[in-house]
């Protein structure tokens, strides 16, 4: 378990390197992908056990439709079966499952199962576990620009939009924006992710391939982070005066 008790609240992870490792294996990517499953399964019980409130997992952007169709169609058949073996789980670890993102892109039986475990679990009060499906930075501020520009329209809102304000209006309205940011396999940028909602989110990036990021990997960033003083664009004089 991690030594700081300084946690983030909200820790978002770009999982990454699937593929390549196992390329590096002589295996398919889908693989990777099933592999990296037991990486969900674990960092997402760390966290739990850890306190931290927020986690939310970056799975599939609205980029990766655009991908050969029977890996897309394999990675939509394994999110169905992640959700449905994974309920328990939620249950006994007091987890709160949501997903976010265009769930009009999702297949309907996918969908269905993705609501029923949030049915389940709405009233779970430990870890909220958030998948972002189908989900882009970019597609998450166009689609708020057009549920407010409806609302000035119809007369429910009107054109005095500040920042909080326009924060209602994403995908990610009521959760916190993430205080800490992983992404894994080497890669270092955010790949239209949250674009809004990281303004000041602390990055952490690492050569590990998600498939080997587990628990000691999740505690070393944690620990990273712990070290970090976060300033919000003040001084450090007037971060020691608060």
């Amino acid at each position: 378990m991690i030594k700081s008790n300084i946690l983030p609240g909200h820790v978002t992870v770009i999982m990454d390197g699937n593929g390549r490792w196992a390329q590096a294996r002589g295996l398919e990517r889908f693989r990777g992908h099933l592999e990296g499953v037991e990486s969900v399964r674990d960092i997402t019980e760390y966290a739990a056990q850890a306190g931290i409130r927020y986690l939310s997992l970056y799975a599939f952007s609205t980029e990766n439709w655009n991908r050969p169709s029977d890996e897309v169609s394999g990675l939509m058949a394994l999110m169905g079966r992640s959700v449905l073996n994974e309920r328990p789980a939620f249950q006994k670890n007091n987890i709160r499952f949501r997903v976010i993102g265009d769930r009009d892109s999702l297949p309907p039986e996918l969908l269905r199962d993705i609501e029923e475990a949030e049915k389940e679990t709405e009233n779970n009060t430990g870890l909220t576990l958030i998948v972002m499906l189908s989900y882009s930075g970019k597609w998450d501020i166009l689609q708020a620009a057009r549920r407010y520009a409806a609302d000035v329209v119809s007369g429910q809102a009107d054109t005095g939009l500040d920042g909080d304000a326009f924060s209602s209006y994403l995908s990610t309205a009521g959760i916190p924006d993430p205080d800490l940011m992983i992404r894994t396999s080497g890669e270092e940028r955010i790949s239209n992710y949250m674009l809004w909602q990281c303004a000041y989110t602390e990055f952490y990036f690492t050569d590990t391939l998600w498939p080997d990021f587990r628990r000691a990997e999740f505690a070393a960033a944690l620990e990273n982070y712990a070290r970090r003083q976060r300033r919000f664009g003040k001084t450090e004089a007037q971060m020691e005066e608060e």
